[in-house]
């Protein structure tokens, strides 16, 4: 298919928005590519044509990581802060793929992209798009996540080992309860675990099951693992999120990261974690790793029913976030009647 020229309305649009418009200087799938050797961001010496190029070299790896998935993505424009883009704008082209989605905190329906193709995905790095966000659950049912996901986040600094340290102990958790996981970098300091399910458990029942999962992890070392959800309780330690479920995002696999030198989330053997770092794995190394095969695919496990005792367990465990907010409010009149 042929590509679509911007309506004069779209490019006057797209200058108050910033972004500068030129001719084309590349076509690929249908899709003008401008600017290419613009600098992506003031982060590092990459270009903008470095990450078309990265995307456009692993479409093979990541497209089956979007496909069928609403998607958010962390965009980069010269001389600005990045930006999360969740709703498409006006001048989306027609052949993007997208899904209506309720947005319950502001209350309208917000249109997510399904990026399922390279010609997507070539126009979503030609708008500087950096991160890719997809849902857990795929657009055919939304309320039904496929995977149950533990982000393992340590402390600032340099805390990447611990949490490693922290994946091993999730792993062990899993093993107690006879479910299995893959484990990939998320690209930034921490570490992502995924558990592919089977029986289409539904959003209350995963996100039940994650906080007995972390919980449980929490136990087995107490002075490394917390599931503290204020971040000044934490105490140094490797915060268990257990929130990603629902409608929560995660960066996809073999997406890049918007850190000094565009490091990507990266699948890696469990025997292989303690002998990695974030910096492995970036735009430059990558597309040879994943030349003659799909890691993550290779990785990761068949799907799992989830036990209903772990359920179980999760359901007397408080939501972090509601558990949060209520204790930031006690802590908020504390110090107004102590002031």
């Amino acid at each position: 298919m042929g590509s679509e020229a911007p309506r004069p309305v779209d490019r006057r649009r797209r200058c108050r928005e910033g972004e500068r418009v030129s001719e084309a200087e590349e076509t690929r799938d249908g899709v003008a590519l401008t600017n290419l050797d613009q600098p992506l961001s003031d982060r590092d010496d990459a270009t903008k044509r470095d990450l078309v190029d990265y995307l456009d070299a692993v479409r093979d790896r990541i497209l089956p990581q979007l496909r069928d998935r609403p998607l958010s993505v962390i965009r980069v424009r010269p001389g600005q802060p990045p930006f999360m883009q969740k709703n498409l704008p006006r001048y989306t082209p027609d052949w993007v793929r997208r899904v209506p989605v309720w947005a319950e905190a502001s209350h309208r329906e917000i249109a997510y992209a399904l990026c399922d193709d390279r010609r997507t995905l070539l126009w979503f790095a030609n708008q500087r798009a950096v991160e890719f966000h997809p849902t857990l659950a795929t657009a055919a049912d939304l309320h039904r996540p496929t995977h149950l996901v533990l982000d393992l986040d340590p402390p600032e600094g340099d805390g990447f080992g611990a949490a490693v340290a922290t994946a091993l102990l999730v792993r062990q958790a899993l093993a107690d309860v006879g479910l299995a996981g893959a484990v990939k970098t998320s690209g930034a300091k921490g570490v992502h675990v995924f558990v592919p399910v089977a029986d289409e458990p539904t959003a209350e029942e995963l996100a039940a099951a994650t906080r007995a999962l972390a919980v449980r992890a929490e136990r087995l070392d107490p002075a490394l693992a917390t599931t503290a959800y204020i971040k000044e309780d934490r105490g140094g330690r490797v915060f268990v999120d257990a929130t990603r479920a629902g409608g929560a995002t995660v960066a996809a696999t073999y997406s890049p990261r918007l850190r000094p030198g565009l490091p990507v989330s990266f699948p890696v053997d469990w025997a292989d974690l303690p002998e990695v770092t974030p910096a492995d794995f970036t735009i430059r190394t990558v597309p040879s790793l994943v030349a003659g095969a799909d890691p993550w695919a290779a990785l990761m496990p068949a799907p799992q029913p989830l036990p209903a005792d772990l359920v179980a367990e999760g359901r007397a465990i408080p939501v972090a976030r509601v558990q949060a907010m209520h204790e930031g409010k006690r802590r908020a009149r504390a110090r107004r009647q102590t002031g």
